[in-house]
């Protein structure tokens, strides 16, 4: 993966702004640290920071051929399919890598080319005779772009923080982003960038600029259709479409390896990867994380029953694969709060995006990819919220129902009929959804699978893609993979739900590959600290923000309301089952942060 940015000014001449250009250059360098490059025209600067993992000798970007120059960020998985279409249509290459397919795509068949398109990618063509910018982000929205416009002037980026390396661009917070931190947060709405006028491309979206104006264009929409498969059938189906999917995925020129918890998801990737290695005389490295003392305050409950690193060690010896464990001391967790804003541009997901950063770091001193688990939960129905019927009716977003409690915690001036704007957010989300006439249960099982996709998995893929990129390490996500998508999205619950567990269907489809213990074990989260150390360590924290009224932090929250959370703890999760207490204050302390660093105005 790499990182992109550009400016399009159709009445300007852009030739001596070199210098704002290499500024935002400097914001993209840990996206891509293998190589960078810029090329202005007239009216538009392409800037590129490339993290080679396909062709490291020919894939410098901007790669220009004839009129079009792109800059691309992202892995086309039927690259080699799209390139032998071409080559039959009498198109030539240069390269091996994914990039010129992209765009001697594009240069062929124009925006059309976006159908043809399996991957995760984020890209922009400058056609310089027509003097039109062109950019898109893929179908389910892995890879990321934001962009803003500012009179004539419009810049993008893989990351907010490149936007506002440019002069024109403020960093400004008004009453719509409030209410996006406070009551939806830490995720946000679909093509917004939290801050006032910073837009991101949504998924499946395209963008055309020239000097007449711009259009922007849905291309893709999942549709719903009859499920004609038996159940044998479909599980030979799932079957296929995962093993092609994983496998399709282990295409790298530098070394790739597999994140192992030792969960269902996560196991079949390494289980996948590690057979295929194997006929290739190589052994595939997994890596987990854990943390110092956990064995010793570790206490299960119904979201987490177990501990993974026996689970591990069970898929690791089965497999054979070269298995790092990498132990987070707690200690550091209070410090990559702070470095997770850095990558992240906005508050996030607390001491689990804290947590993440700090295990890609240490997994990229030993590779340059690693494939994860994510987005087989959404697909495939794996939250307590899709089988919990005290949730699964619930009106709003089942992963943040506390609605009153965050309203309570603003100003008065900010609150707001907090149940109508969470209500009404979801009301769009399920109008434009397509669902074929069916049955109450089945409609809202599938209303439940467009909630997760466009909400709480956009969340996750931000996450994953900003603190593995901030290490420069690429975190390829095979379940999110559009085939799979498509396919079980008009699998029938029943199915999904075979023999009445979680992710039934796919336990089935790939019950060959892993231990029974493994296979029957229940969703895990993603682990966390249980050390009582670090609630009193963010404790600490917050006091120091309590006994200073001149914070940021106190223009948007009732310190009053803020201040309970030091001598008790709520039993209202903030954000899914992860965030509970020490995580909603780790996010107030998030905000704080993010608003001096980010020197952030606040419009009232």
């Amino acid at each position: 993966m790499c990182g992109i940015a550009g400016v399009f000014d159709p009445v300007h001449n852009l030739g001596n702004q070199m210098p704002i250009f290499e500024d935002m250059l400097k914001t993209l360098k840990h996206r891509g640290p293998s190589d960078t490059g810029i090329r202005i025209f007239d009216h538009t600067a392409l800037i590129h920071a490339r993290l080679a993992v396909m062709d490291p000798e020919n894939g410098k970007q901007p790669m220009t051929f004839g009129q079009y120059s792109i800059i691309y960020n992202g892995e086309l998985y039927n690259s080699e399919e799209i390139k032998k279409q071409l080559i039959e249509k009498g198109i030539l290459f240069q390269t091996n890598c994914d990039t010129e397919v992209v765009l001697k795509a594009y240069m062929y068949y124009g925006i059309d080319c976006l159908q043809l398109f399996n991957g995760i990618f984020a890209f922009a063509v400058y056609d310089e005779l027509q003097d039109e910018l062109f950019l898109a982000r893929d179908k389910i929205g892995v890879k990321p772009l934001f962009y803003t416009f500012i009179n004539d002037t419009f810049v993008f980026g893989s990351e907010i923080k490149n936007l506002l390396a440019h002069p024109l661009v403020m960093p400004q917070l008004d009453n719509e982003g409030i209410h996006q931190l406070m009551l939806l947060g830490p995720g946000k709405i679909s093509g917004s960038g939290v801050f006032q006028n910073i837009f991101e491309l949504k998924p499946a979206e395209f963008l055309l600029l020239s000097k007449k104006g711009y259009q922007k264009k849905c291309y893709y929409q999942l549709m719903d259709q009859i499920h004609h498969d038996d159940l044998p059938t479909t599980i030979d189906t799932v079957k296929r479409l995962v093993t092609e999917g994983i496998e399709r995925q282990l295409v790298s020129d530098v070394p790739l390896a597999c994140f192992l918890s030792g969960g269902l998801d996560s196991s079949i990737i390494s289980a996948i990867a590690s057979k295929t290695y194997q006929k290739m005389g190589k052994q595939l490295t997994t890596f987990s994380v854990n943390y110092l003392d956990n064995e010793r305050y570790f206490t299960s409950n119904k979201f987490q029953p177990d501990r993974d690193d026996e689970y591990i060690q069970l898929v690791s010896e089965a497999i054979q694969s070269n298995h790092i464990s990498i132990t987070l001391d707690s200690n550091d967790l209070i410090d990559a709060l702070y470095e997770a804003v850095d990558a992240k541009d906005l508050p996030g997901m607390a001491d689990v995006d804290g947590s993440l950063l700090l295990f890609c770091k240490k997994v990229k001193e030993h590779v340059d990819v690693a494939l994860s688990g994510e987005c087989a939960d959404e697909i495939f129905g794996g939250y307590p919220w899709y089988r919990d019927p005290s949730i699964l009716f619930q009106e709003g977003f089942p992963w943040a129902q506390n609605i009153e409690y965050r309203n309570d915690l603003l100003l008065e001036k900010w609150q707001i009929d907090g149940r109508k704007y969470v209500l009404d957010l979801v009301n769009e989300t399920q109008i434009h959804s397509h669902i074929l006439p069916c049955e109450d249960f089945e409609k809202r099982m599938k209303q439940m699978v467009n909630l997760n996709l466009n909400w709480f998995m956009q969340t996750l893929l931000d996450r994953k893609d900003r603190m593995s990129m901030y290490s420069g390490l690429e975190v390829r996500v095979p379940f999110c993979d559009i085939h799979i998508l498509e396919y079980l999205y008009h699998t029938p619950w029943s199915y999904k739900d075979l023999n009445g567990r979680e992710k039934g269907l796919l336990r089935e489809a790939m019950k060959d590959l892993l231990p029974e213990r493994v296979l029957e074990r229940k969703k895990n989260p993603f682990p966390k600290t249980h050390h009582p150390l670090y609630l009193k360590q963010l404790r600490y924290e917050l006091s120091l923000l309590l006994n200073n009224e001149n914070e940021p932090i106190w223009k948007i929250l009732n310190q009053d309301e803020v201040q309970k959370l030091m001598h008790q703890e709520t039993e209202k999760n903030w954000y899914g089952q992860l965030m509970t207490t020490p995580q909603t204050i780790a996010y107030f302390l998030q905000i704080n942060y993010w608003l001096k660093k980010y020197k952030v105005r606040i419009v009232e």
